[in-house]
């Protein structure tokens, strides 16, 4: 399916049935690798896979930004009346996640980020080195954006008033120092190093994030 939002088509798929619940996909990905995510989650929720702009299904060739695809969540959720959905991002998803959360405390219900960083630093020195490589050979936006962005504060992240679930792999490839900030800037966040895990392991064509997030949900 798709819809109007925010100057861009976003492409989306929709299953499952009860609260509505939204999954973020990362850099150079699509709503896809959620397909195990939410066939576990789908009896429980109303699952939303969104491919984000320049990605996927959606919109190409458009201007692109972390604060243009918050600003995409935000007008997804209110174009289809979602009422306090979890929002959950994977890596870049987690990103918008936590801005989505920080420009509009009062939309979700609840917020897991896996994988996500505050700001380039974030991403151990060979990611970003293999970044800066990969950018000079093919000068892709999606690459120069990760290489530039996001800048989050903790005072932003303190804006974010919902329950919080922060989640790394010990072998991400964020740094822990920045996924333990992310945790303790948040107001009662919580903070799950999975250990033997990497960035995308967990996520990706695999249903153990929906074990973690219903496991979450449950405790709140």
């Amino acid at each position: 399916m798709n819809v109007q939002v925010n100057g861009v088509i976003l492409y989306y798929e929709k299953q499952g049935s009860g609260p509505p619940l939204v999954l973020l996909h990362g850099n150079g990905e699509d709503g896809r690798i959620f397909d195990r995510t939410a066939e576990v989650l789908a009896p429980h929720y109303t699952v939303y896979t969104i491919d984000s702009r320049c990605h996927g299904q959606s919109s190409r060739d458009v201007p692109l930004s972390y604060d243009l695809m918050a600003a995409d969540v935000l007008a997804f959720s209110k174009a289809l009346k979602l009422e306090k959905p979890v929002i959950c991002g994977f890596s870049d998803g987690g990103i918008v996640a936590l801005l989505a959360a920080i420009r509009a405390p009062e939309l979700p219900g609840a917020l897991i980020a896996c994988g996500a960083n505050t700001t380039p630093a974030g991403l151990k020195w060979p990611v970003r080195l293999g970044m800066a490589l990969r950018y000079l050979v093919c000068r892709e936006p999606r690459t120069k954006m990760m290489l530039c962005q996001p800048q989050i504060s903790p005072a932003m992240l303190g804006r974010i008033q919902v329950p919080t679930l922060v989640l790394c792999g010990t072998h991400d490839m964020i740094r822990p120092a920045d996924s333990r900030a992310i945790a303790a800037a948040i107001p009662g966040a919580q903070l799950q190093e999975l250990p033997h895990e990497g960035h995308g392991t967990y996520i990706v064509h695999s249903p153990k994030l929906a074990h973690l997030v219903l496991a979450f949900l449950r405790s709140l």
